[in-house]
């Protein structure tokens, strides 16, 4: 395991470089500069400022400051938040989108695990069939959309909650609710085939011969083989969540790196581009490091590393 883990690390960083690399000349093919959004800035002016930050620098030396700050752990300065540093910023926004990701996360697996094994227990009955509705819905209509949904009905008709910001607990749960249905719609899709597949295996129906309780059965037994799949796809549900909480923060007004990293895009602010980009990025690769690890610790049977548990 120590192997493998030390060579996901390597891997880590090489991916986490050609991103970078990748993100640099990306941003360089971006119409204008962060200071040609100022239209009362004179000709000469913008030469000053471009000057002043090393942009009006050939690319390849503007690449290589780049990667050499990256280096020593500085992402730069922000043109957009008055020359603060991208780490700072990217420090004060990430508390709500954290919450709200994980929070999204952690309702949409509970929830969307249950609708599976309600399914699979029940299968060919409205219980089943109502699941199966409710996980195509989830994949089949985009977050945004719940959330207009959510903020016209709950919040604007009925009154119940609040429609936008993030100031309480009680602000948290539409955005939540939102971001959550693709990954509740997602899981118990999975768990649905895994639990019917399972349920339906040998060791199964001999457990039951056995006189053990169909309750025992299903979740000390089944559940166990059924949720390994689910697993493999928690990295990319996790990576839909971020990309989809950029929406969601437009939409309920959440002050997070979404809300940031939009108004970035609009205002050229190249450094808290690429910041942000490096964030996700590690993000996603961390989190699918810890899902084949925990994936070789659910289920023993799992080699990793050539050999190594």
């Amino acid at each position: 395991m120590g192997k493998y883990v030390v060579q996901r690390i390597i891997y880590m960083i090489i991916t986490l470089f050609l991103i970078a690399s990748i993100t640099f000349f990306l941003s360089k093919l971006l119409p204008g500069s962060p200071f040609t959004m100022e239209d009362k800035m004179s000709a000469q002016q913008l030469e000053m400022m471009e000057a002043r930050y090393g942009l009006d620098d050939p690319v390849p030396v503007q690449y290589i400051r780049y990667i050499g700050n990256i280096a020593t752990g500085d992402l730069g300065i922000s043109f957009q938040y008055d020359n603060r540093e991208i780490s700072g910023l990217i420090a004060s926004k990430i508390g709500p989108s954290m919450q709200l990701g994980g929070l999204s996360l952690l309702l949409g697996l509970v929830v969307g695990m249950l609708l599976g094994i309600a399914a699979a227990i029940r299968h060919n009955t409205i219980v089943d069939y109502g699941a199966t509705f409710l996980a195509v819905l989830g994949k089949s209509v985009p977050n945004f959309v719940f959330a207009g949904i959510l903020q016209y009905y709950i919040a604007v008709k009925l009154g119940w909650l609040p429609a936008a910001f993030w100031e309480g607990p009680q602000y948290m749960i539409l955005p939540v609710v939102a971001l959550s249905m693709f990954t509740i719609a997602t899981a118990a899709r999975f768990m649905r085939t895994e639990m019917l597949e399972v349920l339906g295996s040998d060791f199964i129906i001999t457990a039951r011969a056995k006189g053990l309780s169909k309750t025992l059965v299903t979740f000390k037994h089944g559940l166990r083989n059924a949720i390994i799949p689910l697993i493999t796809v928690v990295g990319p549900l996790a990576v839909s969540l971020m990309t989809g909480s950029l929406v969601i923060e437009n939409i309920f007004s959440i002050p997070g790196l979404g809300e940031q990293f939009v108004k970035s895009i609009q205002t050229n602010d190249f450094p808290m581009i690429m910041g942000t980009t490096l964030l996700f990025s590690f993000l996603f690769i961390f989190i699918v490091l810890v899902v084949d690890i925990l994936y070789g610790i659910i289920d023993p049977r799992i080699r990793l590393a050539g050999g190594e548990k």
